[in-house]
This record gives structure tokens, C-alpha cells and sequence, in this order.
């Protein structure tokens, strides 16, 4: 009996769910290549370094992209096991505070939250520590391979068109706003999600999530505001200097400050999709919005959920 070997797979995008889905590709003898449009993995888990700050903290890394990652699910949380073994994550917390316009408010309990020491990029970077990654960008269905595009449905749909049909989440963008200060000017919390505010949503004590105790906070701006800045996103800095010091309450301007745009930070909910992923033909996607609840575990497994399902498809 003649025995087809599967069709190779060529995965675009390079973040947890490209990622994880060149592992479950692995494991099951298909044949891969991942592609990746930036020079680093971790897509919208992100990390970035502090230059030119004339401060003692020049090359400190902030997480501006996901802030943190929580686990419900059994096989995500074996991932998670052997990350706090290997020292890459780390618990964070369970509690955080909220805020409104006028400050802080009250804290609110929740599921345990998990850090990266260093940087949540790092997490990307351990899983795909020995996989191979091109750096180029997939731009057409290539003719020879299945084409899994690991990535929000309005960028899959610059390759693959019909993918826009697909998916009923609205993704919002995000600015995100690094800062650095000479001293922390502000009372030990670890992040502040500020409600009916039309400027911010989210503050992160960085210097907490990292563990390093660096007085350094990274501000989310809201989607309204971030949308009419993506062109020019160092407009809001000023904007989110204010409003934390408001919030805060304290006067001291940054040492150091940086703006990151994210045209397509988060789904502001999941696709009414039965399943984390669509395969179609030769053409497959996979995301976090593929899910009820959108979130780094949610990325992970539509990528791993694809991955099987690939492998089930000769």
C-alpha cells in the first residue's frame, strides 16, 4: 500500500498561535515552514527596550503588548508548568485595582495573573527556541503547500480576501505608551484597569510585573482615542502623562516615554465560530478571536487545535 505523505504546511505568522501550531505539526510528523513578518516572534506579545534614556535603566524591556496571561485550560497549563520550570514566567497576581477619572477606587479579585521576567516576548521566543523562522512576508496562497495564516482575520485577509468573511469579531487598536521616571512617584500597585475614562483603560506597574522594581508604567490608551492617533501615535503621550498623574497623583514627567501602535490589538469579542480555527482547502486560519473568551491561552490553543487538525488532512 502506498503511503501519501501529508502536504507540507507553510505557517504565516510567528506570534503563540503560529507558534504553536508549528509544535503540534511537529509532533505529528507534518511537514512546516513558518514565516514571520518581523525580525522577532511574539506578534502582539511584544516587548520592547528602553534606548537613549540617559537613565540607569537603558536596555530594560517593557511588555507593550499583552500585559499579562492567565490558564483555565489542563494542556495549556502543562505548557505553563514546564515555562515556571524552565524561570520564563512567573505568578504575578490575583488582584488588581480599578480606577475612574478622579483615581483610584477599590481593588477587585480575579484569576491568578502571570508575568514574564523577562518580557512576555520571552515566552514566544523559549517555545520556539529550536524552530527554524524566516523572516520574509507571505503575500498569496503558495501553490505548493497548505497556507495557515496565525494571525487577526483582517490581516489574513490582505493574503487570503474571503478570510474577512469569517469572522465576526471587531478588533480594536490600542496605543501603548512606555514610561520611565526617575523615581516611582505613586503608591505599590500592580495594574489599574480605569473604567468611564475616555483617554486610558489600563495602567501596568511594570516595575512590579517585571519584578525588577524599575518606576516604570506602561498606559493603554482607549480604542476611540488610539484609533485618530495610529498614524502618529507619539500624540497621546502627553495625553497619557496626564491622565495618570491625575490618577496617581503626582506631578513628575517621564525620563523616558515611547508610543507602540496596535491597529489590531484585541477583539473586542470572540467570532460566533463552533471551532478555534477554520480550515478551508488549502487555506487555514487561526487566532485568539476564534474563541469566547480572546486571550493568550485562547492564541495558543487555535493554534495547537489547527495543528491537529492539518495533521488529520492528507
Amino acid at each position: 500500500m502506498i503511503q501519501h505523505l501529508p502536504k507540507p504546511v507553510l505557517i504565516a505568522g510567528a506570534g503563540i498561535t503560529g507558534i504553536s501550531c508549528a509544535i503540534s505539526l511537529r509532533e505529528r510528523g507534518v511537514p512546516f515552514r513558518i514565516v514571520n513578518k518581523g525580525r522577532r516572534v511574539g506578534g502582539r506579545m511584544a516587548s520592547r527596550a528602553v534606548r537613549g534614556s540617559g537613565t540607569a535603566f537603558d536596555g530594560r524591556v517593557f511588555d507593550t503588548g499583552a500585559s499579562y496571561f492567565t490558564v483555565s485550560e489542563s494542556q495549556f497549563a502543562t505548557v505553563v508548568a514546564e515555562l515556571e520550570t524552565a524561570g520564563v514566567v512567573q505568578p504575578w497576581t490575583d488582584t488588581f485595582h480599578f480606577a475612574d477619572a478622579e483615581g483610584i477606587a477599590g481593588v477587585k479579585a480575579g484569576p491568578m495573573r502571570y508575568r514574564a521576567e523577562g518580557g512576555i516576548r520571552s515566552i514566544v521566543e523559549y517555545l520556539a527556541r529550536d524552530l527554524v523562522i524566516e523572516e520574509g512576508e507571505v503575500t498569496a496562497v503558495p501553490a505548493q503547500e497548505r497556507l495557515a495564516l496565525c494571525m487577526p482575520t483582517p490581516q489574513a485577509a490582505r493574503v487570503y480576501p474571503k478570510a474577512s468573511e469569517l469572522s465576526t469579531a471587531v478588533w480594536e487598536p490600542v496605543i501603548s505608551v512606555s514610561m520611565l521616571f526617575d523615581r516611582a512617584h505613586w503608591s505599590s500597585f500592580d495594574g489599574i484597569f480605569v473604567n468611564q475614562d475616555a483617554h486610558i483603560t489600563w495602567i501596568a506597574n511594570d516595575g512590579a510585573r517585571r519584578g525588577d522594581h524599575a518606576p516604570a508604567l506602561v498606559v493603554h490608551m482607549s480604542p476611540v482615542l488610539s484609533a485618530g492617533h495610529l498614524v502618529n501615535p507619539s500624540e497621546v503621550i502627553p495625553i497619557a502623562v496626564a491622565r495618570i498623574q491625575k490618577i496617581l497623583g503626582f506631578d513628575e514627567e517621564p525620563a523616558w516615554s515611547h508610543a507602540h501602535r496596535w491597529t489590531f490589538a484585541k477583539p473586542i469579542e470572540g467570532t460566533t465560530s463552533p471551532t478555534p480555527h477554520f480550515v478551508l482547502g488549502e487555506v487555514s486560519l487561526a487566532s485568539d478571536e476564534f474563541s469566547a473568551r480572546p486571550r493568550v491561552e485562547a492564541g495558543w490553543l487555535s493554534g495547537r487545535d489547527l495543528g491537529h487538525a492539518l495533521a488529520e488532512v492528507r
